[in-house]
């Protein structure tokens, strides 16, 4: 299982570099797409570590939390982040509203969501090395 948990931890964080590169490309659609990916693969992370076994195959962040039961301990403004998140992933691969999204995003939304992100993840870790 440790393998997979590092799998897993080592794929959020090269997905979050690649959000930084896309900020500094101005490709914003994609800086909010892999920001939802790098919490989707951190929880799914979390998951095979409480679970021991396959996290579910699911693009719900919020599955995913509850799942693996790190939504007990995440506050409310985490919570919130997570549900704005959710919208970026489905948006970028299937965007049926890619334009209002597009205009919602700009170099500071994106730093915002970036740092956000950062923040999010190194908190989930820490929630691995605490346990």
């Amino acid at each position: 299982m440790k393998e997979k948990i590092e799998y897993w931890i080592e794929m959020a964080e090269y997905d979050l570099e690649t959000a930084k590169v896309m900020l500094k490309g101005k490709r914003f659609l994609y800086v909010g797409f892999m920001c939802y990916q790098v919490i989707a693969k951190i929880l799914k992370g979390f998951y095979v570590f409480v679970k021991k076994d396959n996290p579910p195959y699911t693009h719900n962040l919020s599955y995913l939390a509850a799942q693996s039961g790190i939504n007990d301990k995440m506050t409310e403004d985490q919570k919130d982040f997570i549900d704005l998140l959710e919208p970026l992933n489905v948006e970028a691969r299937y965007p049926t509203h890619k334009e209002q999204l597009m205009q919602s995003l700009n170099d500071e939304r994106c730093k915002e969501i970036i740092q956000k992100t950062e923040g999010l993840c190194q908190w989930i870790k820490q929630q691995l090395s605490d346990a």
